[in-house]
Parts: C-alpha cells; structure tokens; sequence
C-alpha cells in the first residue's frame, strides 16, 4: 500500500467515525425540549451529516470496485422484501423533497434468490436518487418485476421519473458530470456506483420515454437460484440436524440460519462463546457454526471448552466460520478441536459440505 493509499484510508475511516458521532449527538438533542427554530437546526444537521456519511459510502464502494471488484456476498434474498427496503430507505427522503415515492413488487411473493443485497439496493438507490432529485414535485415510481426460470431468476427493475434529455445526448462520463452538476455530489456518485453494479452483474440498462414529460430507466438482471431442495445432513435417518450457529454480529447470524433452514436443518443461535458453551451442555445440537472472533469468549477458547466437556457433548462436530481462512489459520483452528472451516462471505454449496463432512465425522466418533 502506497503512502497516499494509506492516509486515504486513514482519512476516510476518520471522516466516517466524525459523522457516527455526529448522527449520534444530533438523536440526542432530537430528544430534548427544543424550540422550533432549534429542532429545525437539530434536523438539518443531521441531514447534513447523513448526506456525508452515504457519500463517503458511495465514494468508497467505487474505489473498491473500481481497483480490484468485491466479491459479492451471496445470501438468499426473498425479493419482496427488498422493495420493502426500498420502501423504507426511500420514502422520508422522497417527502422532505415533496415528492410523492410509488413502490410496487410483481412477482411470486415467496420468490427468492441468491444475490448481494447490498449491491441491488445500491442499483435502486441510483435511479431513484436521481429521479427524486430532478424531480421538484409529482411522482417518482419504482417497481420489481421477479420471473423464476428453470436456471435462475429474471428481475426486471423500473424507475420512472422526469424526463432527462441529457441520458441519449451525452456519453455516461459527460451524463455523471450533468447530474454533478444539476443535482450534487451525493446523487452523481449514486447514479455512477448504481452504473458500475449493473454492469459487474452483467446487467443491461436502457431508457424508456413515457407519454409526457417523464422517462424510465429500465434493467434487467439474472440471479442465480437458490440451491435445489438436498436431503438434510442429519446423524440418521430419522430426523434433520438441529445447528447451534454462534456469531456476535446479528446479521451473521441472520444468513447462516437462512442457509441452515435451506438445507431443512433446524437452528438455535448464541451471541458469544461463553453462550456457546452453555448452550452446547444440554446436548441439544448435533452440530455448531462458531464465529472466531467474538467479546468475552472466541471461537477458539469456545473449542477447548466444548471438547473439554465430558461425554458426546464433548465431541460435538464444530466447523468454523471467518474471513481470516489462509492455510495457517485454518490449520490453527483444526488444532483447537474444530472439524472444518468455512469463510466469509458464506457460499451455501461450501456451507452444504462441510456441514455433511462434519456431520459424518461426528456420526463416527459418536458410535
């Protein structure tokens, strides 16, 4: 890493740390007795430092994508529910701007997929920045269309809002510099980070003229299905395992219960090791996802413990969950105890084996 590359990570980390507090302080204040003229004050700095914050965000996600892309990180999406947070992320921003935010969902409502949640929402938040920002009063509609195929899911995303007649005139650089201009930093950066997502999805993106003075920008995407419906691992035949999944991180935890259940395993969770070595003494779980780094106990010390409990308590199959899975790491965590190692950002068919490998083994040392 060069010295520029340092201090601009040094800087921005700074300058994202600044803005927490500040949102921090500003909830604070929110909940005083105010005057009107200062929750007016109160109100626009939070503003303010919120518009930073997702700049800063949007600034960050280009530089990574540009250098060198990101891994998306896969996790199965029930595609209702996106436009819901489409919803929710949108519609106080679309009414302090006095534009009224139409959201629809046309599709099977249980349809769901394997994608980056992250990055689908950075798609919508692009268009939709843009539209509501051009747009001073009237309507702005933005709508998902899901259609399951054999080999995956076809989404069809639609934003409509003013017409721009810079869209077909000018080269997407001179268009990214239109919209800097007309409508500021934060919303050219969206629509230019929303551009480059499309584009690493393999997505298209085309512009549709409406009667009147309104356009829509319409994309298309293909997503990978959620894996075909596998017999559970379970020590026999009798039953689906029950998983105890440890992570301090909710949303951690949220996705490996959601890959659990799509193989019809069941799951319990816990939000540390010391929970984990509690939980793990009523013999509850034929298996366990433990976190490594986690407050109070990691996932290492968690290990010892549990194997250090007498019985087939003690020989309960462990695979462990982390970013850091480099040869050494992995190697150090076998050693602790564990049966297997699975990295994050999880794939379910990597989850899928190990959970079987480890089950199996566990079956063993049982009999």
């Amino acid at each position: 890493m060069s010295l520029s590359e340092f201090f601009f990570d040094r800087v921005t980390a700074d300058i994202r740390q600044q803005m927490e507090g500040v949102l921090a302080l500003t909830e604070q204040l929110a909940r005083q007795r105010l005057t009107p003229d200062g929750e007016a004050c109160v109100a626009s700095v939070a503003d303010a430092a919120a518009s930073v914050a997702r700049t800063l965000e949007s600034a960050l996600d280009l530089r990574t994508l540009s250098q060198a892309g990101a891994e998306p990180k896969l996790e199965p999406i029930r595609l209702r529910e996106l436009m819901d947070d489409i919803q929710e992320r949108w519609q106080p921003r679309a009414t302090a701007s006095g534009v009224t935010l139409l959201v629809s969902y046309d599709g099977d409502p249980e349809a769901a997929a394997l994608a980056d949640r992250k990055r689908l929402m950075q798609i919508f938040d692009g268009f939709i920045g843009e539209a509501v920002g051009a747009q001073s009063r009237g309507a702005v509609e933005a709508s998902l269309s899901a259609h399951t195929l054999v080999d995956g899911v076809r989404l069809e995303g639609r934003v409509r809002g003013p017409r721009d007649a810079a869209w077909d005139a000018q080269d997407v650089e001179a268009r990214i510099r239109s919209i800097d201009a007309r409508l500021g930093l934060e919303v050219a950066l969206g629509s230019m980070l929303a551009r480059k997502v499309l584009g690493d999805m393999h997505g298209e993106l085309r512009k549709e003229a409406n009667a009147g003075a309104s356009d829509t920008a319409a994309f298309e995407i293909r997503l990978a299905p959620l894996p075909e419906t596998i017999d559970a691992p379970s020590e026999d035949a009798g039953r689906a395992a029950h998983i105890l999944v440890v992570d301090d991180n909710a949303t951690n935890r949220m996705v490996a219960q959601s890959l659990v259940e799509m193989f019809d395993c069941t799951s319990e969770s816990a939000e540390d090791g010391e929970e984990a070595v509690e939980a793990a003494r009523t013999g509850r779980f034929d298996l366990i996802l433990m976190d490594i780094k986690m407050p109070r106990m990691d996932g290492v010390a968690a290990t010892r413990a549990i194997r250090a409990l007498p019985g087939p308590v003690g020989v309960t199959p462990i695979i462990a969950l982390t970013a850091n899975a480099d040869p050494d790491d992995a190697a150090a965590y076998l050693a602790a105890g564990m049966n297997g190692v699975v990295e994050k950002p999880m794939k379910p068919e990597h989850l899928l084996t190990a959970l079987q490998a480890a089950l199996d083994t566990g079956s063993a040392a049982a009999a």
